[in-house]
């Protein structure tokens, strides 16, 4: 444990099970992506993203591809009926996996143009979905297709799939990237991830306050990542924050405080909460699928 974590405030022992330790679970992706558990049958999708597949992980049939190619899906999240809910990159939209295992593209336009690469969503208690929209699949050629950027930024959206209602809630960021609400859904993370590729561009997680459930407001910057850029993050039952960075998962405290890290091998990309319990940490980065058990639950799905 010692060799895995780094603490730098007593809040994080709290949440850290004793004896527990960083498991490498499947390799050999091209770059591993968007996490999401299904407790049916205790396993763990995500994506290639580089490598346009979509990959299975569970202890009993270990590591096997579910779909090639992909279209470049990235991130994933489960619906309120159990249905697999993905950003596709290279479709340039937010598609689903239907109960009979079909996929259908919910949404790709706003206002008749063309989404720019739809990268990480989640999907609120009204079965709503938020996504960000940076334009990687447009601008990077191992995450989609490429083509014309239609949209004038690069915003975080609100997708009603019941009534197909699509609009901006967060205008103000250059490269948003992965988001998380706080466990009573009052507050929207995200993180800007636009030091990838823009000199001297931002590397933080920002916060808002989210108004009626539909809009958000007050932005600021929750905390800067250092090194490299934040990209996927979750949240845990007490408010903590969990965000992938170049060396590792660093965990914040709700008042931004950093409590400390957990040390990844290879660049962390995404995350989320799973087991029986939702008190496994799965973590996509690099080539690999990586656990390590907490003594906290997620809230997302």
């Amino acid at each position: 444990m010692a060799e895995a974590i780094e603490i730098y405030d007593d809040r994080l022992r709290a949440i850290l099970r004793p004896g527990a330790s960083l498991q490498e679970l499947a390799n050999s992706a091209v770059h591993s992506e968007g996490p999401v558990y299904f407790h049916e049958d205790d396993s763990v999708v995500w994506s290639d993203a580089h490598g346009n597949r979509l990959l299975h992980w569970s202890p009993a049939d270990k590591m096997s591809v579910l779909r090639s190619p992909s279209d470049y899906q990235s991130g994933n999240y489960r619906d309120l009926e159990g249905r697999l809910v993905a950003c596709s990159s290279g479709l340039r939209a937010i598609i689903r996996r239907e109960h009979d295992g079909e996929w259908k593209v919910l949404v790709d336009r706003y206002q008749g143009k063309r989404l720019n690469s739809p990268n990480d969503l989640v999907v609120k208690s009204d079965n709503t979905i938020w996504f960000t929209d940076p334009p990687y699949g447009i601008t990077e050629p191992n995450q989609g297709y490429g083509g014309e950027q239609e949209q004038p930024g690069s915003y975080v959206y609100r997708f009603d799939p019941a009534s197909g209602e699509i609009y901006p809630v967060v205008t103000d960021m250059v490269r948003p990237n992965g988001l998380a609400f706080s466990p009573d859904e009052s507050l929207l993370y995200v993180s800007d991830t636009a030091a990838f590729n823009i000199p001297g561009g931002p590397h933080h997680l920002r916060v808002y306050e989210v108004v009626d459930h539909r809009h958000v407001q007050n932005g600021r910057v929750f905390c800067v990542i250092d090194p490299g850029q934040p990209d996927g993050l979750r949240v845990d039952e007490y408010g903590n924050i969990f965000t992938s960075s170049q060396d590792s998962v660093q965990v914040y405290a709700p008042d931004g405080t950093q409590l400390g890290k957990i040390l990844i091998p290879q660049t962390s990309a995404n995350l989320t909460f799973g087991g029986k319990e939702r008190d496994r940490l799965f973590i996509t980065a690099g080539h690999s699928l990586y656990a390590i058990d907490l003594n906290t639950r997620g809230v997302q799905l």
